[in-house]
């Protein structure tokens, strides 16, 4: 335990998301879930209701300050909360069993997810398909895996995804599947796109008018694409809709150390340049044909709808501030 009585491992899980050791919305929700998970069963404070909520919202407060853009990660730990408080515990036991739960809970319905969009995803894979996909995406992934197994593909092209590289990570896993990749800069994308049928992508984000907020580059590939006249699917979880969307708020955009861009040595002999490294970027609905979700295929119009459904119980909270500004200590009570 630390000083705080949060447990080490989600100490260690909030540092992983916050270095970018967790990556990939789905993983980064997953995380927090487990986390809180591990933080109900290793609680050492007083065994009463009151002060396990409120150690739980020092927990969830602790989480979702590790990463501003993601919006999985404060979903799935509104999820978990507003599972506790729904749940209305009237024993330290009870509310226990409550975070865990909706912990497990969340996990295995991600999991499950997953699969369902993939096997949706590749269904709209034509046959002798080349495929161009953009940083790392477990649900992208899978859903390409899938499309191979179909025999529909025949070709991935992976950009290497500056400045962190996730894309290597995507051709590594994809060639562990027998999937043919060619590794290419992100500056290649248009010079590929006319052999390109169709880019398959993931989100962070999904805003309530269905602009896709995704890894630094993502708007350019579909720029390109719907250049080229090459449809471009998002596939997502219900769970990356941003419902601070709904009441105007805009998405904000996590910026890096400008080190992971140029060398600090390089920084330090030009003191005057300025380095401008964004995480991530907005693509407009116009561009995108389609968002695969495990509830179905939308057009990017219809991500209102999904909001609503089944997001609009985190709506009365989000009125109050936003996300960032929420104190879930406040929303356990």
């Amino acid at each position: 335990m630390t000083e705080q009585g949060v447990p080490l491992k989600v100490i260690e899980i909030a540092e992983g998301i916050k270095t970018m050791r967790i990556r990939g919305a789905g993983r980064i929700a997953r995380a927090a879930a487990e986390a809180l998970k591990i933080a109900a069963l290793e609680y050492g404070g007083v065994k009463e209701v009151s002060p396990f909520k409120k150690y739980v919202g020092k927990v969830a407060d602790l989480l979702i300050a590790t990463r501003p853009t993601a919006v999985s990660l404060p979903n799935a730990v509104m999820y978990v909360l507003a599972s506790l408080h729904r749940a209305n515990p009237r024993t330290f036991e009870d509310a226990v069993n409550a975070v865990v739960f909706s912990a497990e809970k969340f996990i295995n319905e991600s999991i499950n997810a997953v699969k369902i969009i993939a096997e949706t995803a590749a269904k709209r894979i034509r046959e002798n398909s080349t495929i161009l996909t953009h940083c790392h995406s477990s649900v992208a992934i899978s859903a390409i895996i899938e499309a191979y197994k179909l025999g529909r593909l025949v070709k991935v092209y992976s950009t290497e995804t500056r400045p962190i590289f996730q894309g290597r990570i995507t051709a590594k896993q994809l060639l562990e599947n027998g999937v043919p990749v060619v590794q290419i800069p992100d500056s290649a994308v248009r010079y590929v796109m006319h052999e390109v049928d169709h880019v398959i992508i993931g989100a962070d984000t999904v805003a309530s008018n269905g602009a896709v907020v995704n890894k630094i580059g993502t708007s350019q590939v579909a720029l390109a694409a719907k250049e080229a006249r090459v449809r471009v699917y998002v596939v997502a979880e219900t769970y990356k809709f941003s419902p601070t969307t709904l009441i105007g708020e805009p998405v904000p955009i996590e910026f890096r150390d400008p080190a992971e861009i140029v060398p600090e040595s390089w920084l330090r002999n030009h003191p005057r340049v300025k380095v401008l490294n964004p995480s991530f970027d907005v693509t407009p609905p116009e561009h995108i044909d389609a968002i695969i979700t495990e509830i179905g295929v939308i057009p990017p119009q219809a991500a209102i709808l999904v909001l609503m459904e089944r997001l609009g119980w985190a709506l009365d909270k989000i009125k109050q501030g936003g996300f960032a500004k929420i104190k879930f200590e406040d929303f356990t009570e």
